[in-house]
């Protein structure tokens, strides 16, 4: 009988296995939250607190985190023992089978998912962010005009991004800004891409509430003109999805069009559009940005949300998105659309 290395390994320390996967997911946490204090390590981990400390010590004394008092962060021995494990780790979480047979059903390029469900833990909407920006980084040559929609999702890739130089790349706003919160708009969105990636970025203020002769008139207004150019070269698009009826409300859209909506049984928004189950368009808002015909042309489609609340969101507009869209969602909202591909 000749046992393998690793087969030695195991019979020696069966546990091993269950050990390397706990310290590589409070790694991977560190490096998605860091600094971060242990007590909220603990809390996110789902370690005690004494489990954490022990933990942190050896990660310590393998000089693959720092300790300080700001709180834990990854050094760069640990940031590559991450990169070196992924793809062993998320073979094994069986995330990848996911994530593979997820695209396959849409008929989409690639998925990925993370850990996690957004709905239950905002720690999984940064590992959401973590993984969209080294999917992007990955595809991106760096004269790129990348157009950015807002949302809480889109706007926590930035800051995975800041050992990023592309001075050549251009961010712009995919469309005018939505709801109250200024930090959520795609106008803040692609400065904070910009200046996490010291590139250049185009800002387009557009209200949702312009009249139809407004909207007409404002078509013709020579910010307008740039932008639509600007969206016929775009390289790139990264952006988020809506619940249908959760976006009709942050937009303050009159209750008429928010009946309309349920009427038509739309599901999920992006770019402003509207769809059913079926992926069709069932409602606009008078908008100038990224149309749907657009996003055939464009190489690279980035659509990044999870949470098993936007499963059927998801679905909705995935159903008539272009093949060359990149999913990264999480594991709530991943199983959630299997199940529901599946009825």
């Amino acid at each position: 009988m000749n046992l393998s290395f690793l087969e030695a390994q195991l019979a020696l320390v069966p546990e091993l296995p269950l050990l390397i996967e706990q310290r590589y997911h409070m790694l991977k946490l560190i490096k998605a939250s860091g600094p971060v204090g242990r007590r909220t390590l603990s809390s996110v981990s789902g370690y005690s607190e004494r489990e954490t400390r022990t933990m942190l010590d050896l990660l310590k004394e393998q000089g693959l985190v720092n300790i300080a008092k700001e709180g834990v962060s990854t050094t760069e021995k640990g940031i590559e023992v991450l990169f070196a494990l992924h793809d062993t780790m998320e073979e094994r979480s069986g995330r990848r089978q996911l994530a593979n047979e997820l695209a396959e059903r849409l008929g989409i390029l690639k998925v990925h998912v993370v850990e996690g469900d957004s709905d239950d833990s905002p720690l999984t909407k940064k590992l959401l962010g973590m993984q969209a920006a080294k999917q992007f980084r990955s595809r991106i040559k760096g004269n790129e005009i990348v157009a950015v929609t807002g949302g809480s999702t889109v706007a926590a890739i930035p800051s995975f991004m800041q050992q990023d130089e592309l001075p050549n790349v251009q961010f712009i706003a995919a469309r005018g800004g939505v709801g109250e919160e200024i930090g959520l708009q795609a106008n803040m969105i692609a400065a904070s891409f910009a200046e996490s990636c010291h590139a250049t970025y185009k800002a387009f203020y557009y209200p949702d509430t312009l009249s139809e002769e407004a909207h007409a008139v404002f078509q013709h207004e020579p910010a307008a003109k740039e932008m639509l150019e600007l969206y016929s070269q775009t390289d790139c698009v990264i952006h988020g999805v809506g619940n249908a009826a959760k976006m009709a409300v942050l937009r303050n859209s009159p209750e008429d069009e928010q009946q309309i909506l349920l009427d038509r049984q739309a599901k999920g928004e992006a770019f402003g559009f509207y769809f059913n189950q079926q992926g069709e368009i069932v409602h606009r808002i008078r908008t100038v940005g990224i149309q749907m015909e657009h996003l055939q042309d464009i190489p690279h489609v980035f659509t990044v949300a999870g949470g098993a609340s936007k499963a059927e969101a998801l679905l909705s507009y995935l159903a008539s998105a272009p093949s060359q869209t990149i999913l990264v969602t999480d594991e709530g909202a991943a199983e959630h659309m299997l199940s529901l591909m599946k009825k």
